[in-house]
């Protein structure tokens, strides 16, 4: 099933997309005797699989169009991203494998929708797209095993990891190098820069997920085209290796990398104000920003 956060009028509502349309589930769920109003709510609460018969139910029937998607999560209390764990991405930047998953952090201010507008930063000129799969926990998992790994995860969504190499890449990289690595911070958490959605895809229904293609797009032109097969560290190793001393909660996102194709080891255009970025995964959905100046 594809369950995903949406606004009407204002209003925060969780619904089940089917078809084109979008179910509500708020006023459904209701009957549980609590205020549910996102994908986090429902995890949060164990009524995943309570959502079959809550679709039955829903009395709000609205066309995808006519509501305001919102990221997947709205307020995960984590985010990890995995940095260099595809084989060709680790290829084109001449970047060695990593000899175990290495990982950096977002925020929420990087949150947003599938659709949303994306905000250029005055004080970056070289703002980067990342085509990623992201999973979605969706129970509480500490030191797990990589073959537990799949019981703790509810699904996937999309995201792109905007990234800001001006920022991200000491001046002159890779001929002049710093003691003190990338600059993480500011090279990937600057506000708008983590679209995703535009819904949970439960983990029922991927059915291979080491042979899913992803692809970006910039305006309509194919800058990233990978395979979920090309991943150094699988999804399994990655959730089992966070919680060896962090606890996952529902709602946590983690981000898996990125493939081939970036504009920083391409040579390709960096993103400007007006560009539409649109990032693929085959089987989950398709996310599709415009860049707009800040």
């Amino acid at each position: 099933m594809k369950i995903l956060n949406y606004r009407v009028k204002g209003l925060k509502k969780v619904g089940m997309y089917v078809d084109g349309k979008v179910y509500d589930l708020t006023s459904a769920l209701s009957k549980y005797g609590s205020d549910i109003k996102s994908v986090e709510d429902i995890l949060a609460m164990g009524y995943l699989d309570e959502l079959d018969d809550a679709i039955n139910e829903s009395s709000e029937v609205y066309e995808l169009q006519d509501v305001k998607v919102d990221p997947t999560i709205r307020n995960p209390q984590k985010i990890f991203l995995a940095a260099v764990n595809y084989y060709s991405h680790s290829k084109e930047g001449n970047l060695a494998k990593p000899l175990q998953p290495y990982l950096f952090t977002k925020f929420t201010n990087a949150l947003k929708g599938p659709y949303d507008e994306i905000r250029k930063p005055r004080s970056s000129n070289k703002m980067d797209y990342e085509g990623e799969l992201a999973v979605i926990i969706g129970k509480k998992c500490k030191y797990i095993s990589a073959q537990e790994a799949r019981s703790c995860i509810s699904g996937y969504t999309v995201a792109d990891d905007i990234s800001f190499r001006d920022w991200q890449f000491p001046a002159d990289w890779p001929r002049v190098q710093t003691p003190y690595g990338f600059n993480w911070v500011m090279g990937k958490m600057l506000d708008d820069a983590l679209p995703i959605g535009p819904w949970l895809v439960t983990t029922d229904e991927i059915e291979d997920l080491y042979d899913l293609n992803i692809r970006t797009a910039v305006n309509g032109e194919i800058r990233q085209n990978g395979s979920t097969s090309d991943m150094i560290f699988k999804i399994e190793e990655i959730v089992s290796y966070l919680t060896q001393g962090i606890t996952l909660y529902p709602g946590d996102i983690i981000s898996t990398g990125t493939p081939e194709g970036v504009a920083a080891f391409t040579g390709e255009r960096y993103l400007k104000a007006g560009d539409v970025v649109t990032v693929e995964i085959e089987g989950i959905g398709k996310i599709s920003n415009k860049i707009v100046e800040e």
